[in-house]
């Protein structure tokens, strides 16, 4: 299985993807409208890098706690209880007047349900596709990723010129509730990867048999600093370019989905190999121009190519893929997504408080990223 024709005559593969788009859509709505929100009630970079990018911080207590049930729940439960949990926080989002730290713990609630979702969604290709067609079909569903937020982001920056923030939660609402129609009808059920209870006890069991391996504990590292650290870049998209940071963030997806495409679908298994340092030194290094202020469209630029560094991860999840213990599959792909990378959910913290700090009210365009 090498063609996007074979992939897509998988008819759960189609619906998985559709379910995964709808999802991301709903999600880059509702983030972008939570931080023009919070923005312009609090002027803060800060709260606004966390009301975008902070969320999934609750992926790290998730991995602590919650995440054996990413392996010990059927797949298709999994993600549908986490989609609606998501309609229904959308549908909070959109009552005007919700104090700030209530829109703040829906989003955190919804991110820690949402790890165990994220973990079964991705363990599931390797029982919907063959083992050899793993790499396209995550590039493929990472694709997903980047077309669907290019048209969150880039729709809900052109709504918010005429909408409200809380009409646009109402669309977000919509999408959760067709993710999970999608995921419901359109997956078979697939049973559970595991037996065992939902505990703590056994998340932590596991999570220390993942992380003692020399060699995973080496990728869920590369995995997580280098993309942790230039989210923090990412996350002052908002102070940076105020209402149009939804341009910025389009070109950023436009970028991984270029990158995802040409590595997943066109390199074999030896070049994939041999770009993995090429493009994680890619990712960094453009963002060193937002120090000289360039105008929108150069920032589009730089953040469209550095972005194509993020296909550096293919391969190494590949990799670890093939290294995890079968009954922990699910979890060990989480570790790739939101559990373990606490560095990527933190990263947008740190960047966000030098122009809070220096400056409580900026322009639209305020002191650059840092690089």
């Amino acid at each position: 299985m090498r063609t996007y024709a074979e992939l897509f005559a998988v008819r759960e593969f189609r619906n998985l993807f559709l379910a995964n788009c709808a999802g991301i859509a709903a999600h880059t709505t509702s983030a972008l409208a939570l931080g023009a929100l919070t923005y312009a009630s609090t002027g803060s970079a800060l709260l606004t890098a966390l009301s975008m990018f902070g969320a999934p911080l609750a992926g790290v207590l998730g991995s602590l706690t919650l995440l054996s049930a990413a392996d010990s729940v059927p797949p298709r439960r999994a993600m549908t209880l986490a989609a609606l949990l998501a309609a229904a926080g959308a549908a909070l989002q959109a009552v005007p007047g919700l104090p700030l730290r209530a829109r703040f713990a829906i989003i955190f609630v919804t991110a820690y349900v949402g790890s165990v979702a994220a973990g079964a969604k991705w363990a599931l290709l390797t029982d919907i596709v063959p083992v050899n067609a793993y790499v396209l079909a995550r590039a493929t569903m990472n694709t997903s990723v980047g077309v669907m937020q290019i048209a969150g982001f880039g729709l809900a920056g052109i709504l918010l010129v005429w909408l409200s923030p809380y009409q646009v939660f109402l669309l977000a609402l919509a999408l959760r509730a067709v993710s999970a129609a999608v995921g419901w009808f359109g997956l078979a059920d697939h049973p559970a990867r595991a037996a065992e209870r939902v505990t703590v006890a056994r998340t932590l069991h596991v999570n220390r048999t993942l992380w003692a391996d020399p060699g995973r504990r080496s990728l869920l590292l590369n995995l997580w600093v280098p993309g942790g650290l230039v989210v923090g870049c990412e996350a002052l998209f908002v102070p940076y370019a105020a209402h149009r940071a939804g341009f910025l963030l389009a070109a950023a997806a436009l970028g991984m989905l270029a990158g995802d495409v040409v590595v997943g679908r066109f390199l074999s298994p030896a070049h994939r190999e041999r770009w993995i340092h090429p493009l994680r030194v890619l990712l960094p290094l453009p963002y060193l121009l937002l120090l000289l202020s360039p105008p929108l469209p150069l920032a589009m630029a730089v953040a469209l190519v550095a972005s194509v560094g993020y296909a550096s991860s293919l391969p190494m999840q590949e990799r670890l893929f093939a290294h995890a213990p079968p009954e922990a599959g699910a979890r060990c792909s989480a570790c790739t997504t939101t559990a373990c990378w606490p560095g990527r959910r933190c990263a947008p913290r740190s960047p966000g408080r030098s122009p809070t700090w220096s400056r409580r009210r900026a322009p639209s365009r305020c002191s650059p990223p840092c690089p």
